[in-house]
């Protein structure tokens, strides 16, 4: 075959280029989190741990106001309660471990220090792992997924 030449060339190289780049994008980075799960924790030791940590000092949960008694409070950052987003397993580990990756709106100013960073302390020394598994139980069931109810447009429904 004297001049034919084996070099892939055409739409087809450019679309085996472009699917080799997009099966490039999607294998996670050595520093990305995919694949990390804790073991399942204990909703009832989780509160144990919320109280032990003093969680209470700065949260409440909704519809537990007996986890707040005789606690001097700094501010007060409501947990639980019904929402139309349930945060994920990942988002609530993070946000432990992690306070100042994302600071929830809720906190404001008194959740914040002068350099933007959260003032919920470090607690990856204080708790063990199981504590951390238990802790993010115990807060997953105290949130109430409320679904979104959309606004009835009246010239889209008919009229009685």
């Amino acid at each position: 075959m004297a001049g034919h030449s084996t070099r892939f060339s055409g739409p087809g190289a450019a679309l085996a280029l472009f699917a080799a780049s997009l099966l490039g994008a999607c294998t996670p980075s050595p520093e990305s989190g995919h694949g990390f799960t804790l073991p399942e924790g204990d909703v009832a030791a989780g509160e144990r741990a919320f109280t032990r940590l003093g969680c209470q000092a700065c949260h409440t949960v909704a519809g537990r106001p007996e986890l707040r008694e005789n606690v001097a409070s700094e501010m007060s950052i409501r947990l639980g309660g019904p929402t139309r987003r349930v945060s994920t397993y990942g988002e609530l580990v993070t946000s432990i471990i992690n306070p100042s990756h994302r600071i929830s709106e809720a906190a404001g100013d008194a959740g914040t220090t002068e350099g933007g960073q959260s003032r919920m302390r470090n607690y990856n020394e204080l708790m063990t792992v199981s504590e951390l598994a238990d802790l993010v139980a115990f807060l997953q069931a105290q949130y109430e997924l409320r679904p979104y109810e959309p606004t009835p447009y009246p010239p889209y429904y008919p009229r009685p």
